[in-house]
Order: C-alpha cells, then sequence, then structure tokens
C-alpha cells in the first residue's frame, strides 16, 4: 500500500502558473498599492495617474493572456483580486481623502459604496461569464469606473477647482452603474492583427494625437463618453422598441444569462 501510495504521489505533478500574464497582473497590483500609499500622503494627481496606468497594464495582461492562449482560472481569480485593489480600494480611499472627507461619515460611505459595489462588480463577471460578455460587459467596468474619478481628479486639479457636490455625485453614479444592468461595449473581440480599413488607422492616429495634445482633456472626455455610451443607449432603445418583448430588452449580440446574481 505505501508503495501505490509514493507511486501515486509522484505522477501527480504541481501546475504550474504562466508568468507574463500574472506579471502584468503583479504590476496592475503593484500600481493599485502605490496609489493607495500616494493618495494618502497628499500626491493626488501621482495617484490617479498610476491608476490609470494599472488600468493600461489591466487591459495588457488579458489581451496577451488570449493572444498567447495562456488563460487560466488562477489568472482569473488573481486579476479579480487585483482589479479589487487597484480600481475598487485604491480611487475610493483618493476620491475620499480628495474630495469627499469635507462630507464626515457621508464621505466615507460615499467612498465605501464604490468599493463594495466594484466588489459586487468584479464577483458578478466571475459567476456569470456568458456568450455576451465577449462583446459587452453588464453593468460599468470597474477598471473604467476608476479611470473616470482618475481622469476627474486630473481636470479639477488643472482648474484650480474642487467642488465636493459633484464629487460625491460621481462616486454613487458609477458605484450604482456598475451594479447596474446596463450593456457596455467590452473591446474584447477587437482584434489588431486583422487587415482594418484605411480610415481606422487614421482615425486612430487622430485619438492618439489629440490625447497627447491634452491627455487629462481628451483622456477624461473619452471615459465620460464611455460611461454614458451605456445608459444613452438604453434609453433609446426603450424609446424606439418600447421593451415590449423579451426580443427587445437584450443587446444585439446577447442572450439571456442564468439567474445566479438576479
Amino acid at each position: 500500500m505505501r508503495r501505490k501510495r509514493r507511486k501515486k504521489y509522484r505522477k501527480e505533478k504541481p501546475k504550474g502558473i504562466y508568468i507574463i500574464p500574472n506579471l502584468l497582473t503583479s504590476a496592475s497590483l503593484f500600481g493599485g498599492f502605490f496609489a493607495i500609499i500616494s493618495a494618502i500622503h497628499g500626491r493626488f494627481i501621482t495617484s490617479a495617474i498610476v491608476i490609470i496606468i494599472s488600468a493600461i497594464l489591466d487591459g495588457l495582461d488579458g489581451r496577451i493572456a488570449r493572444y498567447t492562449r495562456t488563460t487560466s482560472d488562477f489568472g482569473l481569480q488573481f486579476d479579480s483580486l487585483s482589479d479589487l485593489v487597484a480600481f475598487g480600494v485604491a480611487p475610493g480611499i483618493l476620491i475620499y481623502l480628495w474630495g469627499l472627507s469635507s462630507f464626515g461619515r457621508l464621505g466615507w460611505l460615499a467612498s465605501y459604496l464604490y468599493v463594495v459595489c466594484g466588489a459586487l462588480r468584479l464577483a458578478r463577471f466571475n459567476v456569470q461569464q456568458t456568450p455576451q460578455e465577449k462583446k459587452y460587459f453588464k453593468g460599468l467596468p470597474i477598471p473604467a469606473s476608476a479611470c473616470t474619478i482618475s481622469t476627474m481628479i486630473l481636470i479639477m486639479e488643472m482648474t484650480h477647482r474642487n467642488i465636493p457636490l459633484i464629487n460625491i455625485i460621481t462616486t454613487f453614479v458609477l458605484a450604482f452603474l456598475m451594479v447596474s444592468p446596463i450593456y457596455y461595449p467590452s473591446f474584447k473581440e477587437v482584434d489588431i492583427r486583422n487587415r482594418r480599413p484605411f480610415n481606422v488607422l487614421v482615425s486612430v492616429l487622430l485619438v492618439l494625437t489629440l490625447v497627447a495634445y491634452k491627455p487629462r482633456i481628451f483622456l477624461f472626455l473619452i471615459m465620460i463618453i464611455y460611461v454614458l455610451y451605456g445608459p444613452v443607449k438604453m434609453i433609446y432603445r426603450k424609446i424606439a422598441f418600447g421593451f415590449n418583448s423579451e426580443k427587445d430588452k437584450l443587446q444585439p449580440g446577447d442572450v439571456k444569462e442564468s439567474n445566479l446574481m438576479d
């Protein structure tokens, strides 16, 4: 019996992890931690910029994992934990210390609501992954929400304005959008390896030029357009179709979801 157990133990090899995508996820997590430290020390601009960089790294790790076919359950869970720190806790602390502390208890409760809605958003995504997730996200993605807060702070710091009422309204709106049933494009199916029309290249270069010219302004505009896209499209579909049937409630390319978190 002991020999059989030893042979069985020798055959079972520990599963490894993929290095490159998890290194990018670790870098994104480090950015979130560094953003928290910077916010605590009053370096709000640095904290906001680092959160945006973390969002870029977060987008790269998933895309590289798909391109190199190195996706794994470990990577998915690690990415979710990293996202909660970098795009939940970090921007929550940043927005509180920068523009919500004057509200007292209401201010830190608004920051907590943002963090917990971000955690719920990530949990729902992990248990409700369906075919339409390739084209659409259900609820505002937490990196987009964090980048909206960061770019808003960068804009207000540039204009030397800090309006607490706008800060707390924005925090509540972003929190509820993350757990809302509103769909947002995921851009996961965009494949840069395939041929594209010439106008696509010109458009991308134009956007990059504008961002390079006034990065704070145009990054903020891009995030606002993305945040408003979901609600505006939902309202348009409600007016156009009236939601008279179950079919009209679904986005193009959507399928019915399970009732795990409904």
